[in-house]
């Protein structure tokens, strides 16, 4: 048997000045000239005679016994099987965290096995082999369960306040009405109702949000484990216990961030408002899973599997992929779901924030294994990229077959204008995104350019327009075409003067207040303030020639002096009869803004006022002197001032048939 050697005594005569220090020296130098040597048991108690003839302390070297090969498998195949010997105690008992010593001592011993197992004269053996391979084995079944328990117990639960804290959210004020808003228009309520809804677009996350859903000192023991699982030819085994305990805690923060788990057939069955509750849900799960949860759970994997770029790859892609492929199930759910208007904006959302973080999943799933998940992730993306340009599609045919034939009440504007202007205002946020998605659709729209320059007498320049601009401007086009249409549904031609006004005046100032003023130019706005003017002139036309007749001259029976009365009683009972019929019926129609509602009032005033007070003072006289002359002259210049104020507040008032007070 090889042997070591110790001191066993310190004494013995022979001189030597040196000291003690000098004798320590002396001694110390023997005996590791003797270990040194690892000779057989009898060489060294040859070369200790040697020594003593030269100094009789030299004698005092001790002979202890060396381990060999067999007695160092032995003691570490005896600590791997004394965990193994009882498997009821070994279940519940957590060397590496309660007792780490008996942890390292272990690993220790799968070590020397390990070692062992390498020897090239151990492997020539085959029954040592046998035992080692059984060792091993039994030691990788007890490793594999403290790598579990060690991964369950040191889980981190997410902390959602804190991610959803650290989230910034953008609103944008765009009402949406109950139901399927395309069906009913007249559901729809303005953007200043009390009642309102907004449109509320993803968060963004705060640069500084990094979570770790591990205990930090459980991972230099998670590490130790696994390297000796892979040099022992367990990675498999490693990496599937590693990915399903890792999955599994995926899932359980896919579902605190509140991304349930719905076939394709169960989104579809989701009614409006509840699915977009889960959309915007989805829209911060996809941010927080891969810009949070995933790098995390990269780091990981790079720690406890630094040793192989293969394994922690692998262990990577199965633990992640499960949560990647769960939030893209849903994203094609509703890609391809019914499509209605007011999914666009949130679609959109989706289909940006899975945009936005494309290149982060190239990053984490940069392998041949992961490609398979980014190349699901770009076949949602272009899914939602279809669906958004369907959707949009889907609102335009929507307002131009909007052909409901009841007229809005009092000439106010319709729910259409509301609706499509609020909506084209959102559209505009979203500019970048649909450019790109719309770059290549504009072909089908050549016949409808053609037509918009034709309509409108000059050239518009599309061609210098981005593709969403030139859509919007089709799109309006066709909502103006709409509303002379629904004009035409008034019987009295001052009332669709009123209703135009309502409506393009709308429509100018939600693109003046707006991005789309930019988008349309200021050319289209000043155009549709011309329209307005000429509008307001074909109202006091159609409205006020019948009144403005009974103040002429003709046909009274000559000048102010000969003047027939029969005639003039009869002009101011006309005149009466006209303002009395006209303010009854348009005190009930409504101008909604205030400043067209005081022009048309001045407009109005300006034409009849200075036309009643010039015919009064030429033949008022010839009335005033004879009996009953407040029967005719029932209102002075400054009574028709005072109920012209009355007009366009929608509500209906009658003048009654006071007789002026006369002096």
């Amino acid at each position: 048997m090889a042997t070591t050697t110790t001191i066993s005594g310190g004494g013995g005569g022979g001189g030597g000045g040196g000291g003690a220090g000098g004798e320590d020296r002396v001694m110390a130098t023997a005996q590791q000239i003797v270990k040194s040597l690892n000779t057989t048991k009898e060489v060294t108690e040859d070369m200790l005679l040697i020594f003593s003839s030269f100094d009789n302390r030299l004698s005092n070297i001790s002979i202890e016994p060396k381990a060999t090969g067999v007695d160092q498998f032995e003691a570490a195949e005896k600590v791997i099987l004394r965990w193994d010997s009882n498997p009821e105690a070994s279940r519940h008992t957590l060397p590496w965290e309660e007792a780490p010593e008996e942890g390292a001592e272990y690993l220790a011993a799968v070590d020397e096995i390990l070692q062992m197992t390498e020897d090239l004269a151990i492997r020539s053996d085959g029954e040592m082999m046998d035992r080692a391979e059984s060792a091993l084995q039994v030691a990788m079944a007890r490793l594999e369960d403290e790598f579990r328990h060690i991964l369950i117990r040191n889980t981190v639960p997410l902390d959602a306040e804190r991610l959803y804290g650290s989230i910034r959210r953008v609103s944008l004020s765009f009402p949406t009405s109950e139901g399927e808003i395309l069906g009913d228009f007249d559901s729809f309520v303005d953007d200043d109702h009390e009642n309102s809804c907004y449109h509320e677009r993803g968060g963004s996350l705060g640069d500084d949000v990094c979570v770790d859903l591990i205990q930090p000192d459980a991972v230099a023991d998670l590490k130790e484990i696994a390297d000796r699982m892979i040099r022992s030819g367990y990675e498999k085994e490693c990496c599937q216990v590693y990915s399903t305990v890792r999955r599994d805690v995926l899932d359980e923060c896919l579902s605190i961030i509140g991304v349930e788990k719905l076939s394709i057939e169960e989104v579809q069955k989701i009614e409006w408002r509840s699915l977009d509750e889960k959309m915007k849900k989805w829209i911060q799960a996809v941010k927080i899973v891969v810009r949070i949860l995933l790098w995390g759970e990269k780091r990981l994997c790079d720690q406890v599997f630094s040793g192989s770029d293969l394994i922690k790859e692998v262990c990577f892609t199965e633990t992640a992929k499960g949560c990647v492929m769960q939030l893209l199930n849903f994203g094609e759910a509703v890609s391809i779901g019914k499509r209605s208007s007011e999914k666009l904006f949130r679609i959109l959302d989706m289909y940006d924030a899975l945009a936005d973080v494309l290149p982060d999943l190239e990053a984490l799933f940069s392998d041949e294994l992961g490609e398979f998940v980014c190349s699901e992730v770009r076949g949602v993306l272009a899914s939602l990229g279809d669906a958004a340009k369907g959707t949009f599609a889907e609102f335009e045919n929507a307002v131009r077959s909007e052909t409901s034939r009841r007229p809005i009440q009092n000439g106010d504007i319709h729910p259409i204008t509301r609706y499509v202007m609020n909506y084209v205002k959102l559209v505009v946020d979203y500019s970048g995104t649909l450019n790109s998605l719309l770059e290549n659709e504009d072909d089908d729209d050549d016949d409808e350019s053609d037509h918009l320059q034709n309509r409108d007498g000059d050239n518009l320049q599309l061609e210098g327009k981005s593709p969403i601009g030139r859509r919007l401007l089709l799109l309006l086009t066709c909502l103006e075409s709409n509303l002379t249409e629904k004009s035409k549904l008034y019987e009295d031609n001052a009332m669709q003067y009123i209703f135009l006004m309502n409506n393009i005046l709308y429509i100018v100032q939600k693109v003046k207040d707006s991005e789309l003023r930019k988008v349309l130019g200021d050319h289209w706005v000043r155009k549709r303030r011309g329209q307005i003017r000429q509008y307001a002139t074909s109202y006091l036309r159609a409205s006020w020639s019948k009144v403005l007749a009974c103040l002429k001259d003709e046909g009274i029976g000559g000048s102010s002096s000969n003047a027939s009365k029969m005639a003039l009683k009869e002009r101011f009972k006309s005149f009466n009869a006209c303002f009395e019929d006209i303010y009854r019926i348009q005190t009930a129609w409504k101008v909604h803004d205030a400043q067209l509602r005081e022009e048309l009032r001045i407009s109005i005033s300006e034409k009849v006022i200075p036309a009643y007070r010039s015919f009064m003072g030429r033949f008022g006289n010839h009335l005033e002197s004879g009996r009953n002359a407040g029967k005719y002259i029932k209102y002075t210049p400054e009574d028709l001032e005072n109920y012209l104020l009355d007009l366009f507040e929608g509500s209906s008032l009658v003048l009654h048939h006071m007789r002026r007070k006369t002096a």
